[in-house]
């Protein structure tokens, strides 16, 4: 069983009937009962889609993963139908760096320092309370200029939300995907140079190779994991000890 999950995807050009084709690579990185690091697979996929996602969690759970608390993600299309269809007791935490990133995209630049940190406080509020009330007083000073921002994080909110019910400790491993999205930037160094990869197979090679260099040195679990495992375990009973 995997305590949190994380999911990113990056893009490359892929050589398809004599064309370079747009694909995304879709990473699942795990921490798991022990709190050591794995990347569980890589994924080559051409869109986002339920039917997609439903054949990535048939492979991971067929592979023998019984169970997944939390899963970390960037609002990925479909994704939600097929992990509950697999798993049906996990939680998304939807990343908040990319929800900033997307609120912002419109911003005029003379708004955009102002308009951080109004939104700032939304997300560094100690509970999801005072969080809603945040919420609501950006979208008061903001959504007459920027309603997309404000509709996006209300339509958005039980998956932005789910982080408030921890301690810090679990906060800070789910409320972002910047974890994968690290080792996702120690892939792009060693591809930067290919403008495009001959086929599906010439990628995953070379993917293979940059996850097994990388991961050989996660030989050290998360920092404070048996604090972690114990508040996990508060949240989840008996859902993780049976795989100790």
């Amino acid at each position: 069983m995997y305590a949190i999950i994380l999911l990113d995807g990056i893009r490359f050009n892929i050589m398809q009937d004599g064309q370079a084709t747009k694909k995304t690579v879709y990473v699942v990185y795990g921490i798991n009962v022990n709190g050591m690091k794995e990347v569980l697979r890589i994924w080559i996929g051409e869109a986002e889609s339920a039917k997609f996602w439903m054949k990535v969690f048939a492979d991971i759970k067929n592979r023998g993963v019984q169970d997944i608390l939390i899963a970390s993600v960037d609002g990925l299309k479909g994704f939600e139908e097929a992990i509950t269809s697999t798993f049906p007791k996990y939680e998304v935490q939807q990343c908040i760096v990319h929800q900033v990133r997307y609120s912002t995209m419109l911003v005029n630049y003379k708004d955009r320092k102002e308009f951080c940190e109004d939104m700032k406080t939304i997300y560094t509020s100690p509970n999801e309370p005072e969080a809603l009330r945040a919420l609501d007083a950006f979208a008061e000073k903001w959504e007459s200029k920027y309603a997309y921002a404000i509709r996006n994080w209300r339509n958005n909110w039980s998956r932005l939300s789910t982080f408030f019910k921890y301690p810090p400790e679990i906060r800070r491993l789910i409320y972002t995907t910047n974890a994968i999205e690290n080792f996702n930037r120690q892939i792009r160094k060693v591809t930067k140079n290919k403008s495009s990869f001959a086929s599906d197979d010439a990628l995953l090679k070379v993917l293979y190779l940059v996850v097994m260099d990388r991961t050989s040195k996660w030989t050290l679990p998360i920092q404070n994991w048996a604090q972690i495992l114990q508040q996990l375990e508060v949240y989840y009973t008996g859902r993780i000890t049976a795989f100790m």
